[in-house]
């Protein structure tokens, strides 16, 4: 008779299984992680903010002279940019090899802080000093 397939949590797996064990103890895997969850967590708030203005009224970030070139109005404009985001970061659960590229180029300012936080965990196995 087949076993069926270990249904295991997240979190339960490495404890349970020697190869992912061995993974999650890898600083490079960790810096993988903090990427994958920042690049989805970031867009999708900021995205779902542009609605709800939650965090602050994203409309006062648009500079006047862009708000005369725009063809709708500003929290109009805000809106649509929500919805990119917020698409963004769905791509980028689903298909991160790819789509991150996309989060990267919208998210330029927040992948420096990532980015910087994913090199220190790399740096513990890569630093050469």
């Amino acid at each position: 008779m087949a076993r069926p397939p270990r249904r295991e949590s997240f979190i339960e797996g490495p404890a349970s299984d020697p190869d992912l064990s061995a993974q999650a103890q890898n600083p490079a895997y960790q810096a993988y992680l903090i990427l994958y969850v920042g690049f989805i967590a970031a867009p999708l708030i900021a995205g779902a903010d542009k609605f709800f203005q939650l965090l602050t009224n994203w409309d006062q970030y648009l500079a006047p002279a862009i708000v005369r070139m725009l063809p709708v109005a500003a929290h109009t404009f805000t809106l649509v940019v929500g919805v990119v985001e917020i698409v963004a970061a769905a791509l980028v659960a689903v298909k991160p090899r790819c789509d991150a590229f996309v989060v990267t180029a919208w998210l330029w300012g927040i992948g420096l802080s990532l980015g910087a936080l994913a090199l220190g965990r790399l740096a513990e196995q890569f630093q050469t000093r």
